[in-house]
């Protein structure tokens, strides 16, 4: 059996077994198909919170195991939030949900063609990205919890980013805050446990990238446009997510230094060097 890759799926699995049924005989006891409940243990399939508390009566959870699963369950259900509500409840908010989100997320992806994912963003880069959106208290609210959701980069979880060079090229803020943040993207590239792939202007590719996107384990993904942000739990949406991921990796495979150019991606020590080449770019018109 697939091994569960966040918390929620494992915690549920977890109490499967002690409380000594199968996944069919949990599927008949809380009102689920067998496959919702295998797919909610592999993390393939994002559970109302319905049906997590179901499953906490019939595994008789602890209530407070129970009242974290029900949180988990109700930050990943399926949701549009207006760029008007962002505003006016605080762009800060927006960023704590986010950072709960990829807390119970055992592997996250994000393909970024416009901009520097938050995960990687520093802090001149946040500002000057919000600068103009916010008031200056929330301002300094919303940067914060950005800074505070990549504390999760000093975590074992998985980290995968494809970033292109025109994100990069997009000169937010100025020439001297794309150079630091270039440099940035250079030393967390450097983690074991962040991926980090660039595609470069001069690699020709055969692949759309519309927007930015986050994928959580096979069981959401969210992107934002201009008047909203999305998160979609349906399977089908995220299935179509994760073949445009596996269409712009390719079937790469990493050599001794990390680097791969199978397919529309350069990693490791071939994407640095991309990197490097923008950030000195960048240097002589500062």
């Amino acid at each position: 059996m697939k091994t569960p890759t966040n918390k929620l799926s494992a915690t549920l699995r977890e109490l499967r077994q002690k409380a000594g049924l199968s996944q069919t005989e949990a599927a008949k006891q809380s009102g689920l198909s067998q496959s919702k409940v295998s797919r909610t243990e592999t993390g393939e399939y994002a559970p109302a919170p319905e049906h997590v508390k179901n499953l906490c009566r019939v595994y008789k959870a602890p209530a407070d195991v129970r009242r974290e699963l029900m949180q988990m369950a109700n930050e990943l259900r399926e949701d549009r939030i207006s760029a008007r509500v962002v505003l006016e409840r605080g762009g800060w908010m927006l960023q704590e949900r986010i950072g709960r989100i990829e807390e119970i997320a055992g592997r996250i992806r994000c393909i970024a063609p416009t901009v520097v994912p938050g995960l990687l963003q520093t802090r001149e880069y946040t500002r000057s990205l919000f600068g103009d959106a916010l008031s200056l208290d929330d301002l300094d609210l919303t940067i914060n919890a950005r800074m505070s959701r990549q504390r999760l980069l000093e975590t074992d979880r998985m980290f995968e980013f494809i970033v292109t060079e025109g994100a990069l090229r997009w000169n937010m803020g100025g020439a001297a805050v794309m150079a630091s943040q270039v440099d940035h993207l250079i030393e967390v590239s450097k983690r074991r446990n962040v991926h980090l792939g660039v595609v470069p202007w001069t690699t020709p590719v055969t692949v759309p990238v519309m927007h930015t996107v986050d994928i959580y384990d096979s069981r959401a993904v969210m992107f934002g446009t201009i008047d909203a942000t999305a998160l979609i739990t349906d399977p089908a949406v995220v299935k179509s997510y994760e073949d445009h991921w596996d269409e712009l990796v390719g079937a790469d495979v990493s050599d001794s230094t990390g680097s791969r150019s199978n397919g529309f991606v350069s990693y490791g020590d071939e994407a640095r060097a991309e990197l490097a080449r923008i950030a000195a770019e960048y240097r002589r018109i500062t």
